[in-house]
């Protein structure tokens, strides 16, 4: 499994794979698909902001890790919030701690203090992911999402990377 930048040209496929989330899960709350265009501009807005996004890629990408300011406001610049996604065959093989791992090097590397994982409370393979590499749960907020007609909390994890 080689982890990598995206490129624009990746923008498909990492549609392809936040759709599926999207259409099958409450993992997000979102429930509007990402255009290949948007992905695409996305792509390129992290990159002019020197923002990574990562992709696992065994021969077609798998999976992709990224994240972008926790809040807007210069005293929350060392504060990233995370997004990672691997698709359903892919889950418990390596692919998603892989991605972190390499998420977390960049990070460090760019001086970011902590990161932030907002997770559906409905969502536990990613609570314990994320508690089993190192993240602690620090916040559990009930019934602010929703989606499929139903109210989802919304647990917020963190882990301290250094500065």
């Amino acid at each position: 499994m080689k982890i990598r930048p995206a490129d624009e040209s990746d923008a498909e496929a990492i549609a392809g794979i936040w759709n599926l989330i999207i259409r099958a899960s409450a993992f997000t709350f979102n429930s509007v698909e990402k255009a290949e265009g948007e992905v695409r501009e996305m792509i390129s807005a992290k990159r002019v902001a020197g923002l990574p996004v990562l992709l696992a890629d065994d021969g077609e990408v798998v999976g992709f890790a990224t994240y972008g300011q926790f809040r807007l406001g210069v005293g929350y610049r060392r504060t990233m919030e995370h997004t990672i996604h691997v698709l359903p065959d892919g889950r418990r093989k390596g692919i998603g701690r892989g991605l972190m791992h390499s998420l977390e090097t960049v990070a460090r590397d760019r001086r970011v203090h902590s990161l932030i994982a907002g997770i559906s409370g409905e969502n536990d393979g990613a609570i314990a992911f994320h508690k089993a590499i190192g993240y602690s749960e620090v916040a559990r907020l009930p019934q602010v999402g929703q989606k499929f007609g139903r109210w989802f909390d919304l647990v917020l994890m963190q882990k301290l990377l250094g500065s």
